[in-house]
């Protein structure tokens, strides 16, 4: 299981928000950049990039940057959300040399879209899912959906995406741990990777990961628990191999 460092990216500043609220932010860094390369010196195996600004207006915002990003560490795969909502936003990103691209509200929103972009640039496409109480929610985490969590995810499986990023949206940027048991149950209904995402706050919850992880968890994003020191980058990611080295045994 791989941890990947979270940057948001809200004018043009890497910041962290608590549950998603916009107005409710912490900046970390005032260049992304100079954050990605931190991040790739501590061992990182791959970046997760969100245009917070982009994903509040639908359309790109803070592409410069992640491009920058991007160019700056050619051989690191990088996965991409925030404002991607049609197929040339895709492309141009995919072009650029991101490996991953996220779809979110539009995932749910016109599912067909998925389907359409999974079909036109196949191996790219992860979609990600906010959940609450077992709901995926939309627009920026502001409203829940009628659609469970499970069944949309087994969907979009169907339609050819690479992976599913699982977000408990209660605990995103709270600390507050990982919702284990909701993510080990979406992966073990579906076939393709899921990445938790949201609560990480320490090495105990790496350890509870670790141990459900050969269930289908391939990776764990996490954010405010490395940038304000309960969880050591290089340190997690050393007891993440350990524990799976010690699965495979």
């Amino acid at each position: 299981m791989m941890l990947i460092p979270a940057i948001d990216i809200k004018g043009g500043r890497c910041v962290r928000l608590r549950q998603g609220k916009m107005d409710e932010e912490t900046v970390f860094g005032e260049d992304p950049v100079v954050i990605s390369d931190q991040w790739v010196e501590a061992g990182a195996r791959r970046l997760h990039l969100v245009d917070l600004d982009g994903a509040l207006s639908g359309e790109p915002v803070n592409a410069d940057v992640i491009h920058e990003i991007v160019a700056r560490h050619p051989d690191l795969p990088v996965q991409v959300g925030g404002g991607i909502r049609d197929e040339d936003t895709a492309e141009v990103y995919i072009e650029a040399g991101v490996r991953y691209v996220i779809i979110g509200t539009k995932a749910v929103n016109a599912p067909h879209f998925v389907s359409d972009l999974c079909a036109e640039f196949p191996g790219h496409v992860i979609v990600g899912l906010d959940v609450k109480d077992g709901k995926v929610a939309i627009d920026g985490w502001s409203k829940l959906s009628h659609h469970d969590a499970i069944d949309i995810a087994q969907h979009f499986e169907r339609d050819g995406v690479e992976a599913i990023i699982y977000t408990d949206i209660s605990r995103d940027g709270m600390l507050s741990g990982v919702n284990i048991e909701s993510t080990r149950k979406l992966a073990a209904a579906l076939r393709i990777p899921v990445i938790a995402s949201g609560g990480i706050h320490n090495l105990d919850d790496i350890r509870e990961l670790g141990r459900v992880a050969s269930e289908g968890i391939t990776g764990a994003i996490t954010g405010r628990a490395i940038y304000e020191g309960t969880l050591d980058f290089a340190e997690g990611q050393r007891l993440a191999d350990q524990l799976a080295q010690v699965g495979r045994g």
